[in-house]
Formats: C-alpha cells, structure tokens, sequence
C-alpha cells in the first residue's frame, strides 16, 4: 500500500444495489476502526472495470482484495484490528 492509498477503498458503479447496502456496511465498520472508505467507480478506469466490472462491489483494504458482493463484517473487523 502506497501512503496516499487509503486503506479500505469500494469498487462500486452507479446503479448498484449492492454497492450501496455494502456502502452502508462499510461505513459502519470503517466509523469503528477510525477509517474512512473511499468509493471508487470502476467504470472510470478501464483497468478496474477489466479485473473487478464483474463482481461489485469490491472491498480493498490496504490495496488487496478483501471480499466482494458483499462486506465480510467479521473478517474486516478481524483485520482491521490485526493491523491497525
């Protein structure tokens, strides 16, 4: 992870109806661990849409995919406290 990457990121594209319930629930878990995600439209960028267009939304934490369809709550919270 580069310092201006923010930790935890959301692939996500407009019109999803699970990007915005995992919108939701990443907030929540970020709001928790002091963070805050960064939602970032993989049809802007022709390299994301390629490796992710079809499985948003996408959770990245520290750069590397953490789960996607949906948020792995347990998981995140696991991780996030692991390596703060």
């Amino acid at each position: 992870m580069t310092d201006d990457q923010p930790r935890l990121q959301l692939l996500t594209r407009a019109g999803c109806h699970l990007c915005e319930v995992a919108a939701e629930t990443l907030a929540r878990v970020a709001a928790d661990a002091g963070l805050e995600p960064v939602a970032v439209d993989v049809d802007a960028d022709p390299e994301l849409q390629a490796e992710y267009g079809d499985r948003v939304p996408v959770v990245l934490l520290d750069g590397r995919e953490h789960s996607y369809f949906t948020v792995d709550v347990d998981r995140l919270r696991r991780d996030l406290e692991r390596h703060p």
